[in-house]
């Protein structure tokens, strides 16, 4: 007898959809003459794992042809599954690995966007895989990849992705049903009937490539019309001016113009350095000038580009009243450090202000900032931006921003690789409150460390070995580690505290 069994596989994330999508595709081959078996593989949600729905399907005039009833498998066997459809990226490449998915047998349908797994967002450095090598992996092992921007379809047909995904499998010719016949399928459902077709079409002419989906550009663009900033960025290096127009970009909307010619004046100051320093220095710097603080917050929780992209991602129409709840918690420290220097300084050192206005500061609250109040309060806050170059925090920033640059041009003519590497270090500052706090304590303690053993030739190479290890775990374990092994140990922290080792850029 020839084998008609079809064997299909769905990978997804739990909200994504995977059971209504099963649940379609089981529909529409009883309704077409088939018989189906469904069995979900529950996995764990949040990310750690996916659900995995196998579905086997048998043409039923074949039982009435030989008289016998198939055997259908409850799960998907390795080497033997017709069509794999994966909810995102990584889904589709822990198909592969599984053996899922292989190169004489499986059509991999799957969408192109990412879900950052919770090990990627915990790591302290760039925790990330490579997607480039999961685009590969999939791209060998699949008989015929279709594979797009899913996300950006649904937030066009402001549908969910099974809808899309349905279509896919639809246009992808992989099943022998008519597309009539899936959206009748849809339609019999009597749920989001309008939009689901509308993400199904989208997905079916992207998977027949007759409108793939635009490519959508990431981040906010903002117009920089400061004709003297441009031109400055010209006179820099070519492989840097990109990441330099970014950090203009940056800081303009992070304060103002004469706060992108700071910047560009600080990196003009390493004048002769070469692009790759410079390119590093520049990224480094434009985060760094601009910090997060409760002003940052507050700008950008007020902003109408975030109130937009809230109502698409609920898919709000525009006669509906919706609110969002944002939680904030700014402790004591934070509230001082954008407060004028000297008052700033002065209130976080007495134990008397503490004492009266921590509790203040115990506990976070809830404000809405589409409403009139947790608006006002919100642009209250942000309005105190021209406070902040006379702030607290700006105060203690800058001067470390300054003894950064300082040891880099100290460095950049007769060691070129120890200037790098100095560049790099500012990857270890990140976050807010505790963990801000950890990255300056670590921060500080390499550049002492340099300063101590200036003249060691293998400084370089110690540099970036302490900078990966104060990287690679919360605690500081392998920091303290490494710094014992290079027999730095008035530099090991015994205390348990994030207090700043004093270096140049010590507050």
């Amino acid at each position: 007898m020839t084998k008609q069994r079809i064997s299909i596989a769905i990978a997804a994330l739990g909200g994504q959809g995977g059971g209504v999508l099963s649940n379609w595709i089981v529909d529409l081959a009883e309704d077409n003459g088939y018989l189906a078996q469904y069995t979900a593989i529950a996995g764990v949600a949040q990310r750690t794992g996916a659900t995995i729905y196998a579905i086997e399907l048998f043409p039923e005039n074949e039982i009435t042809k030989n008289g016998k009833e198939p055997v259908l498998a409850l799960m998907p066997v390795s080497g033997d599954v017709d069509i794999c459809i994966a909810s995102e990226l990584m889904e589709a490449g822990r198909a592969v690995n599984r053996g899922i998915v292989t190169p004489d047998k499986t059509t991999l349908i799957t969408s192109d966007h990412r879900v950052y797994a919770i090990e990627e967002k915990e790591n302290l450095s760039d925790g990330r895989f490579k997607d480039n090598e999961v685009r590969e992996a999939i791209q060998d092992a699949a008989k015929e990849l279709i594979i797009f921007d899913m996300e950006e379809l649904v937030l066009q047909s402001s549908s969910v992705i099974s809808s899309v995904l349905f279509g896919a499998l639809a246009g992808s010719g992989t099943l022998p049903f008519a597309r009539d016949a899936f959206e009748n399928t849809i339609k019999k459902s009597g749920r989001a009937v309008e939009t689901n077709l509308a993400g199904f079409e989208l997905g079916f002419d992207a998977a027949t490539g007759k409108n793939p989906p635009d490519q959508v550009p990431c981040g906010e663009t903002i117009t920089v019309r400061d004709e003297d900033l441009l031109d400055r960025i010209e006179s820099f290096p070519a492989e840097a001016r990109a990441i330099i127009t970014y950090g203009v970009h940056r800081l303009v909307d992070y304060q103002d113009a004469d706060y992108a010619k700071l910047y560009l004046e600080r990196l003009e100051s390493l004048n002769g350095a070469p692009g790759d320093l410079l390119g590093e220095v520049a990224r480094h710097l434009a985060l760094w000038m601009g910090f997060e603080d409760v002003i940052r917050v507050a700008d950008l929780k007020t902003r109408a580009e975030r109130t937009e992209k809230i109502a698409t991602e609920i898919r709000a129409a525009d006669n509906q009243i919706w609110y969002s709840h944002d939680y904030f918690h700014p402790r004591f420290d934070e509230f001082t450090d954008i407060l004028p220097n000297t008052l700033g300084n002065w209130m976080n050192e007495s134990k008397i202000m503490k004492m009266l206005l921590s509790p203040l500061f115990s506990k976070g609250r809830i404000i809405r900032p589409k409403t009139i109040s947790g608006f006002m309060l919100l642009r209250s806050i942000a309005g105190m931006r021209f406070m902040r170059q006379a702030s607290r925090r700006y105060h203690m920033e800058n001067k470390r921003i300054m003894a950064w640059l300082e040891l880099i041009r100290k460095y950049k003519d007769g060691n070129l690789e120890l200037a790098m590497e100095i560049a790099l270090c500012p990857r270890i500052i990140k976050g807010y409150g505790e963990t801000h706090a950890r990255g300056i304590n670590r921060f500080s303690r390499i550049m002492s460390f340099i300063n101590i053993d200036e003249n060691d030739p293998e400084l370089s190479k110690k540099t970036a070995e302490l900078r990966d290890a104060a990287l690679a775990d919360a605690k500081g374990t392998a920091f303290n580690t490494s710094l014992e092994n290079y027999q730095a140990k008035d530099l090991i922290s015994n205390d348990g505290k994030n207090r700043e080792f004093k270096w140049a850029g010590s507050s």
